[in-house]
């Protein structure tokens, strides 16, 4: 009889990590797998391992609501909280509109002179003078004053916790997890449990918003505070300075630039927020966008969109600049000056009756846009020769590529998902991070909603496998050449900043509804970020090993495959974990145009107010956002054990 010879320890250590590790896994599973059938044979995930939480989530849900009016911690709580949010809201909206499109205008324009000089103040003027000819001014300045109170709130949040992570280690590890979390959950998911407590409104939005945005502030003060130069805290703290002056003098200072990019990222982020708030009431811009996706008018959809785009590259480029400026040194008289130029501005427009935006200036923009749509449908939707309609295309693809994809995550037995989870999200990391990505994916099954996680995470790959082709393809170009670079850079900063709900408008009108329209809006979304961070990655690299290269008389394709992909590995397998992420944001709404799975099941529980079916389906998203982006992102490999 043949006898199997198990490797020893010292030939195990010579085998490759990658092998070594798989070889661990198949040792488990044979060791698992058996027990696991005998006791749940079927391949769906057994419903003995589930657990239901429609009881206690619709008791809670029942108890928020009858005790939303009476209750001390709503009255004396949430309420002041909820007046407190209105009242600023309000507050800002007055001033804003006091002071008028004409008083508006400069102030924004002269910040941005005193930030960047004057080529960004003219840009900076002609994006609010665009809003108006849009006829956008009057939602531009109800978005304006939402998100400068959800900015201000985000930013004081996430300074706070930032500065205790960046101070302290058990509170660095503690926050970890939970930004994490809130980082992978799409905004989406947010809204069922702030509109049950805070009901449908202004607070109900700025605080989703808030729960969005503050995360990235959090993150990058950490980062900031933790990264400070030693030496200089040795020196402030050789000169008898106390905490709370090295704190002041040194880690703060030192870490301006991460302190202004996240200030950077959250007002990005909460304007990506402002058109899913609207579902919940937050108006402005938000609410015109939503309304068009009602009716599937892609001209209002774009002339509500549009002014959040240039809002977006704005305050983008204004933070920019802040944060490259060297000088930081505060100069309270030249501010003074601004802000009486702009009150003075906006005394003249009262006086003379000016502050309202004039009609005749408007642009009818809706109606050329949505002939130009309705020209595209009836030529392209179906009866093309040869390559046949988009819905064509739709449905091939559906047929050829979603049904598949989703019946083969199907039809494998619940434990083999398990063990193809743990096996990448060990290859790219430790085994920390393939423990992590198992759990979350069995968190899944747990929940009860195995199946339509696995249907969105179809989706999801297919979507992300799409946008990565693409994106790799555009960015090589990107980084080999400048001019393509500098062709791609303002379509990108369209792209990247249009609110994910105009997405689903033009897809919609083009292929339908069902999942491949979703899939699209995916790919459209996620594109801009995949090819900015492997452009960056691949222009990044040495340029002495690309000499070398080319010494050695390798042609350009050969130092694209042999040294330019290999050295920027790392930047790729970003690009790949932001894909992913931004693909399952968009999967998730794409509920809304037949999208199905997870996302259909929060956007019904925000509807019908079902806090057992959204609060489960975001729960499921987050277990599946996490997963996803643990087997995406590789960890930094420290020295342990049988890693």
């Amino acid at each position: 009889m043949a006898t199997i010879t198990l490797p020893t320890p010292r030939a195990m250590r010579t085998v490759h990590p990658a092998v070594r590790k798989l070889l661990v896994l198949a040792a488990a599973a044979a060791i698992l797998v058996p027990l696991a059938n005998s006791h749940w044979a079927s391949a769906a995930w057994p419903h003995s391992l589930t657990v239901d939480l429609s009881g206690p989530l619709a008791s809670a849900s029942n108890w928020v609501i009858d005790n939303r009016d009476t209750h001390p911690l709503f009255l004396y709580f949430f309420g002041y909280i909820s007046n407190a949010v209105v009242l600023a809201v309000r507050g800002v909206y007055l001033t804003l509109l006091a002071a008028g499109w004409p008083g508006v205008t400069v102030l924004a324009a002269v910040v941005a002179h005193r930030v960047a000089g004057v080529r960004l103040a003219a840009g900076t003027a002609v994006a609010f003078l665009a809003c108006g000819v849009l006829g956008m001014w009057v939602p531009t300045m109800q978005t304006l004053a939402l998100m400068v109170v959800a900015v201000l709130a985000s930013v004081m949040v996430g300074f706070v916790l930032g500065l205790g992570a960046g101070l302290s280690d058990r509170l660095h590890r503690a926050l970890r997890p939970v930004l994490d979390t809130m980082q992978v959950l799409p905004a989406f998911a947010y809204l069922l449990p702030v509109v049950l407590v805070f009901g449908i409104g202004v607070p109900a939005a700025v605080l989703a918003t808030v729960v969005y945005a503050a995360p990235p502030m959090a993150r990058l003060t950490a980062l900031g505070l933790r990264g400070a130069d030693p030496e200089v805290l040795e020196a402030v703290e050789s000169l008898g300075a106390t905490g709370r002056q090295r704190l002041l003098t040194a880690r703060v200072p030192l870490a301006r630039k991460e302190l202004l990019l996240g200030l950077n990222q959250t007002i990005m982020m909460a304007l990506s927020m402002a058109v899913i708030a609207s579902v919940i009431g937050a108006g402005g811009l938000g609410d015109r966008v939503y309304q068009a996706l009602a009716s599937v008018d892609v001209g209002a959809a774009l002339a509500a969109g549009i002014p959040i785009v240039l809002l977006a590259v704005v305050l983008d480029r204004i933070t920019a600049a802040a944060g490259e400026r060297t000088d930081a040194r505060p100069r309270p008289r030249a501010w003074a000056y601004a802000i009486g130029a702009t009150v003075a501005v906006a005394l003249a427009a009262r006086l003379l009756g000016r502050l309202d935006w004039p009609t005749a200036w408007t642009l009818n923009f809706t109606e050329p846009v949505n002939r130009a749509v309705d020209w595209m449908t009836a030529h392209l939707y179906s009866g093309v020769p040869v390559v046949g309609g988009t819905a064509d295309w739709a449905g091939h693809f559906t047929t050829w590529v979603l049904d598949p994809v989703r019946d083969g995550l199907q039809w494998l037995p619940w434990w083999a998902v398990l063990l193809i989870v743990a096996a990448l999200a060990w290859l790219i990391g430790t085994w920390r991070t393939a423990l992590t990505a198992v759990l979350a994916m069995a968190g899944i099954g747990v929940l009860g909603v195995w199946e339509p996680s696995l249907d969105t995470l179809s989706q999801v790959l297919a979507a992300v496998a799409v946008t990565l082709v693409l994106g790799f393809a555009t960015g090589v170009a990107a980084a080999r050449s400048d001019r393509v670079q500098r062709v791609l850079r303002p379509v990108l900063d369209v792209f990247q900043t249009m609110p994910q709900f105009v997405y689903l408008i033009p897809v919609v009108a083009l292929f339908g509804v069902g999942r491949a329209p979703a899939v699209a809006a995916a790919v459209v979304y996620a594109l801009p970020a995949v090819v900015r961070i492997t452009a960056q990655g691949l222009r990044q690299v040495d340029p002495a090993a690309l000499e070398s290269a080319r010494s050695l008389g390798a042609t350009g394709r050969q130092q694209l495959w042999q040294v330019q992909l290999p050295l920027a590995r790392p930047a790729l397998l970003l690009a790949v974990n932001q894909g992913v992420v931004l693909v399952l944001a968009v999967v998730i709404i794409g509920g809304l145009v037949g999208g199905g799975a997870l996302g259909y099941d929060v956007a019904f529980g925000l509807a019908q107010g079902d806090l057992a079916t959204g609060l489960v389906a975001g729960a499921a998203i987050v277990c599946l956002g996490l997963m996803l982006d643990r087997v995406t992102q590789p960890t930094e490999r420290r020295t342990e054990k049988g890693a």
